[in-house]
């Protein structure tokens, strides 16, 4: 039987996957986490082999939460279940100890066998993000410039290029003003980029967002 942790902030997405995760044999919902907060006190406390995490909830969240939860319990599988569908995001969960990512659009099917996969010991990756990682392995491979950015500054850009304000953001992100825009500050220098408008256009040219008839 494979206990399962489902993290998700909305109560909807919850009870959704609850249904499915109900009706699929060997598996048991031990509960569930509706912030990055609840969630470091669920894994300190155990009682669970797999969590299914939302890449975004409020309090600590995204790769910095993937981190802590694999420093703390290494062994614990960790299946991430995002709405973001570029594969970048992918690659930078599976790099920060994720061992699987499925979106929020897949087929129930999908989901079940990739959280099999992943309490198997597997991993479970998409061809197409499984290309990006094998891309990062080149040792003279020549970085796109929203690849030299950190987890944190990544995670910036993603909400800036989506319509956050420099206060939305630092409330989301449990950080201060002043962090976010020194986080701006280095995204623009490190993409030689002037504005936040660039970063847009650069992010649905590489489609990192949607674009407007999407």
């Amino acid at each position: 039987m494979t206990r399962i942790l489902i993290a998700d902030d909305h109560a909807i997405v919850r009870d959704g996957l609850r249904r499915i995760l109900q009706s699929a044999p060997g598996i048991e919902v031990a509960g569930e986490a509706v912030s990055g907060d609840e969630v470091m006190a669920r894994v300190r406390e155990g009682g669970f082999d797999l969590l299914l995490l939302d890449m975004s909830m409020p309090g600590k969240s995204g790769i910095e939460l993937i981190k802590w939860v694999k420093a703390t319990r290494p062994e614990l599988a960790l299946l991430v279940l995002s709405m973001h569908q570029e594969e970048q995001y992918a690659v930078r969960a599976i790099r920060a100890g994720a061992s699987g990512y499925v979106t929020k659009e897949s087929a129930s099917a999908l989901l079940v066998a990739a959280i099999r996969k992943v309490a198997d010991g597997g991993l479970y990756i998409s061809p197409g993000v499984a290309e990006q990682l094998a891309l990062t392995l080149r040792p003279q491979s020549t970085d796109l410039p929203h690849q030299t950015l950190s987890d944190r500054e990544f995670e910036v850009f993603g909400l800036l290029v989506k319509g956050g304000t420099v206060s939305d953001i630092a409330a989301g992100l449990h950080l201060s003003g002043k962090t976010v825009s020194t986080h701006k500050a280095r995204i623009l220098e490190k993409m030689g980029m002037d504005s936040v408008a660039d970063l847009v256009r650069y992010a649905m040219a590489h489609k990192l967002i949607d674009g407007p008839n999407a």
